[in-house]
């Protein structure tokens, strides 16, 4: 698995995978399971799992589309079906770190070159975009909630959460909690707590 770090301007560093071939798909695809379900289970298992939880299922064509193989055009098709049937715009050529969870399989519109970080809960009728050149940065542990938008390019600090409704039009401190339009911090007791089931990371990721 090759690996890009990327620098917040809250002054901390998140390392995102960038897979290679299919096992590197694959430990993806586990990764984004152990979040949803709380432990992991053989390819075999995930792939039955897509048939009973579409959110899930998104994330495990998504993961496949990303390498051009024997599975590329099928994992495209299916991606594709997916994001037209739940409205939900999340695109393979993102860079997107271990345990990414959509939080529910409706209304999710992601710009392409949004970086996300490790552990993220992504909820319904979130807005990720930009009309510059480059968008959001969300680091690792975090938890966007329903109906948010993060406009241009912000950048989420890690361990934060952007309370529901909220407008993000600047960067969010780490450890913070933001709410309202546009957003403000409403305090710093915040470690990314309804950040469940975190994949553990690489030595080299923490």
């Amino acid at each position: 698995m090759k690996a890009e770090t990327f620098t917040l301007r809250t002054g901390e560093t998140i390392t995102i995978p960038i897979p290679v071939c299919y096992a590197d798909c694959i430990e993806l695809i586990r990764s984004d399971y152990y979040r949803y379900f709380g432990h992991v289970s053989s390819f075999g298992k995930m792939f039955l799992k897509t048939f009973s939880s579409p959110p899930f299922a998104l994330t495990f064509w998504l993961r496949l589309a990303q390498i051009r193989g024997l599975w590329y055009w099928s994992a495209k098709i299916m991606h594709r079906h997916y994001s037209v049937k739940y409205s939900m715009q999340v695109y393979p050529s993102m860079k997107i770190g271990y345990g990414f969870c959509l939080q529910h399989s409706i209304c999710v519109v992601i710009n392409p070159a949004t970086i996300i970080g490790n552990n993220v809960n992504v909820s319904q009728f979130t807005q990720i975009g930009t009309s510059k050149e480059k968008a959001a940065i969300i680091g690792d542990n975090v938890s966007l909630s329903p109906m948010i938008s993060l406009v241009n390019d912000v950048h989420i600090g890690s361990n934060s959460t952007v309370g529901t409704g909220a407008v993000v039009t600047h960067d969010v401190p780490s450890k913070a909690t933001v709410v309202g339009v546009p957003a403000k911090v409403l305090h710093y007791n915040n470690s990314g707590h309804f950040v469940g089931n975190r994949w553990p990371l690489p030595v080299n990721n923490e």
